[in-house]
């Protein structure tokens, strides 16, 4: 066991006594790479790490000792051409098992990780790759990225090693290739090369309703913030097979697929599916026999359509949700049909789980639960006031110039003023909007910015509306999210057409294919309205507000 190590206490008889008395230790130069993952290869060389299938009958399985000896060829690869403490390096290698070769080489070496989709487009690779001053790109083998990158790459002057796995391609290296020329050894970096804890150890791009994609940065100890996730919400269960559907391009990652359930002595289970089918998803879960699971709503509800009845799903012993809100109806159908009832929780990529359905109470439908430890989470009105039961608030992390809570971000990466503007007083304001029942239940209204949600994915209206008034067609935009009883929101644009244009369905598909183009596929609008003009207020800004009432009032 490595908890001890971290937690002066591991077991507690209530919520209680978990929220008041739960700790965690954070040594100071704690490392992932090394105080996890070599820890665990040090005490059993055959204890199993990460078991990976994909679609195309393909399985690898391997211990903590084939990700330290392999981690360690990659660091030593990545050193040479370049990469060490400080360097930034961008991950786009979806559910492939290089990532965490390449994730726990990277933490050892002491650099900067960017995970990144798989859809990012030219326009997202170049903003990315400048603002972070990405040196190296590491991609698994899909033409479509690829092309992006390589079209980027004269407008990148900091990026200079691009490295593809799976394949060989002109003016790329070849990841296996090259770690193959090097030892599996690697010595923990001393003096000014080692890390210390808070130095930073990672950035994730993430969505905003008034610019660009921000850079949320996190330090060594964001992993061992991951605990309360893993251990207390997902309740992984050590070399037991814990799965959480996601991409290594987004935070649920973090969150679920490398780093408290390592910390905890779980096995990751990475199913690398080429699109999500609900029955092979099913088939794989009984399969391989998963024991934790985490995934969306949207992905239950769309299993739930399935005959669920035909597979044997007694080897789940826990279930939870995340990334948007929850239908009580799929909670009530999935616990009828499996006896396991899902268990909300809220964060952001700014943090662990903030809000869970931990196993000392009930989880009530449609709630998000009762806040984690070491985070003093309350809500407050708009004038900065505690807000009573029943009162619908900000979710803000309270104190922390006192205490500053073990896993939630540490800044904005290259950006100091937006640093001091969110984290320089003395709370952090999530953004997100909740009310508290009498029972210490919070409750999820939604966002009181425009970020839409939608099957799980964070979209921001900037860059929609920004690729959209590209179109010689469209004068004004507006990108709001509107109610879709299956993936819960989807995007609209509400759009007045410039002169010489009317609107018709060829315009409207002509439109979203040009969305597809030059931002990721998925942040096309669904829905095109077009109108006279849009709703403003008297200082001219777009009111998405009223668009979003007005969406919601014809669906009632």
């Amino acid at each position: 066991m490595l908890l001890d190590r971290f937690l002066p206490r591991i077991d507690f008889d209530s919520y209680e006594d978990f929220k008041k008395n739960y700790k965690v230790n954070v040594p100071e130069n704690f490392n992932f790479g090394f105080d996890i993952v070599d820890e665990w290869a040090k005490q059993d060389k055959e204890k199993t790490a990460l078991v990976w299938c994909n679609d195309n009958n393909e399985e690898k399985i391997f211990t903590f000792e084939d990700i330290r000896k392999l981690s360690n060829k990659a660091a030593n690869f990545f050193t040479d051409i370049g990469v060490k403490k400080g360097s930034v390096v961008m991950l786009i290698l979806r559910r492939r098992w290089e990532y965490w070769i390449c994730a726990t080489a990277l933490h050892k070496i002491g650099a900067v990780l960017i995970p990144g989709s798989l859809q990012l487009t030219k326009k997202d690779i170049v903003y990315r790759v400048n603002a972070a001053q990405i040196h190296t790109i590491i991609c698994v083998n899909d033409d479509f990225v690829l092309n992006q990158v390589d079209e980027s790459y004269p407008q990148c002057p900091s990026l200079k090693n691009r490295i593809l796995v799976v394949d060989r391609r002109e003016g790329w290296l070849d990841f296996e290739d090259e770690i193959a020329k090097y030892p599996d050894t690697f010595e923990r970096p001393s003096g000014e090369k080692a890390t210390k804890w808070d130095d930073i150890m990672l950035v994730y791009f993430t969505s905003g309703t008034t610019g660009m994609p921000k850079m949320v940065q996190h330090n060594f100890s964001y992993p061992l913030g991951h605990i309360i996730t893993a251990k207390y919400w997902q309740q992984v269960q050590e070399n037991k097979l814990h799965m959480s559907v996601s991409d290594s391009g987004w935070a649920k990652f973090g969150w679920g697929k490398i780093y408290g359930q390592w910390i905890c002595g779980a096995v990751i289970f990475c199913y690398d599916m080429d699109k999500f089918v609900p029955l092979k998803l099913l088939e794989k879960i009984t399969e391989y026999k998963v024991t934790t699971f985490c995934a969306p709503p949207t992905m239950f509800r769309f299993m739930l359509q399935e005959d669920v009845t035909k597979f044997d799903l007694s080897c789940i012993k826990h279930c939870c949700i995340a990334g948007e809100p929850l239908n009580p109806e799929v909670f009530k159908k999935w616990y009828s049909l499996t006896g396991l009832k899902l268990c909300e929780g809220f964060g952001q990529s700014e943090s662990p789980v903030l809000i869970a359905n931990f196993q000392w109470f009930d989880p009530i439908p449609g709630s998000t639960g009762k806040p984690s430890p070491t985070y003093n989470i309350q809500l407050i009105d708009s004038e900065g006031n505690l807000c009573e039961d029943g009162d619908e608030g900000a979710i803000v992390v309270m104190d922390i110039d006192k205490q500053y809570p073990t896993g939630l971000f540490t800044g904005y990466y290259h950006d100091e003023e937006l640093t001091k503007k969110n984290l320089g007083g003395k709370y952090y304001d999530t953004g997100d909007v909740a009310w508290r029942d009498s029972n210490g239940y919070y409750w999820f209204v939604g966002r009181n910015d425009d970020v839409i949600k939608c099957s799980g994915y964070r979209i921001g209206p900037f860059e929609v509306e920004s690729a959209m008034l590209e179109h010689p067609s469209v004068v004004e935009c507006a990108i709001t999210a509107a109610p879709d009883p299956i993936r819960g929101q989807v995007v609209k644009a509400t759009v007045v057409l410039a002169k010489g244009y009317t609107p018709s369905d060829e315009l409207t598909k002509e439109l979203q294919n040009y969305v597809k183009k030059v931002t990721a596929p998925y942040k096309y609008p669904r829905i095109i309205e077009y109108v006279e003009e849009l709703p403003k207020t008297l200082g001219g800004k777009i009111k998405r507000a009223q668009i979003r009432h007005d969406d919601n009032s014809k669906k009632d």
